[in-house]
């Protein structure tokens, strides 16, 4: 494949110890110009104790794009908290000049109906649309998660008539049992807002699999992300590649481990 560099981005979840602007200068290193923030980092904050103007002016200094803010959740169970959750993450994201804010559903073992999910979003939609800000609504394959297919997400978000995409995160495709059978007869690849790539090497039952078990990309990937990818290419897909690992392993690695795997798992994938 020859996938130019701009299509990929570095989720800030790579580098939980650096602070915004040293992890915006290693992004900006390795001459790429995409980012996710989060709100789950160290610090709890999206921006840590920087102002949006200050994140803003770091982004242009390093000639970097935020591509999203991670996530509101969970997004398909409303409640006055939820919602105020929603609008300080939209506030972020557009103070800071994320395009887009991801929606992750409810991932604890509770069922939710796909009315639900579908008021939910059109809840949110009009609060979207307030602060210029693209939803992402990302399916969770976990056997306790309330939304697991990226098919399904995409056919509650077209029934509902909302202007949001999803984020098809190949950890979590793996992770559903029936992802290949839906998918290329189901899939709505110009639907696919983003995409999340991470690793597996770990072999215990895919059931099992949580983030701890998420690294980058390698040769012994079972989560197949390099083919993954290879087929979204070959069915059209144009948009960004974010690489978004989970596990505590990556507090101990270095500016340079870090560097290294980017690489490395930029490399796998231009093969």
């Amino acid at each position: 494949m020859a996938i130019d560099p701009t299509r990929f981005c570095i989720n800030r979840k790579i580098a939980p110890k650096l602070s915004i602007e040293s992890f915006f200068k290693l992004v900006h290193r390795l001459g790429l110009n995409k980012v996710e923030l989060r709100n789950d980092m160290p610090g709890g904050k999206v921006t840590d104790n920087l102002s949006h103007a200050a994140v803003k002016a770091l982004a242009a200094k390093y000639d970097l794009e935020i591509v999203t803010i991670n996530a509101v959740y969970p997004f398909n169970q409303i409640s006055d908290a939820l919602l105020e959750k929603a609008e300080g993450l939209l506030k972020d994201a557009q103070g800071v000049g994320a395009k887009a804010l991801v929606l992750c559903p409810l991932n604890d073992g509770s069922a939710i109906a796909d009315q639900e999910t579908m008021a939910a979003m059109k809840q949110l939609a009009p609060l979207f649309a307030q602060y210029g800000i693209q939803g992402l609504v990302e399916p969770l394959g976990f056997p306790v998660s309330s939304l697991r297919s990226a098919v399904q997400a995409q056919a509650l978000i077209r029934d509902s008539q909302l202007p949001f995409k999803i984020v098809l995160d190949t950890f979590h495709h793996h992770l559903y049992e029936q992802a290949e059978q839906e998918f290329e007869a189901g899939i709505d690849i110009n639907a696919i807002g983003l995409v999340h790539l991470s690793g597996v090497e770990d072999s215990r039952p895919t059931a099992q699999l949580t983030d701890e078990e998420r690294i980058m990309l390698s040769h012994g990937d079972l989560l197949n992300s390099v083919a993954q990818v290879q087929r979204l290419e070959r069915l059209g897909y144009t948009g960004i590649y974010a690489f978004e690992p989970f596990s505590s392993l990556l507090d101990s690695w270095s500016e340079a481990d870090i560097e290294r795997e980017i690489r490395q798992s930029i490399a796998l994938l231009q093969e």
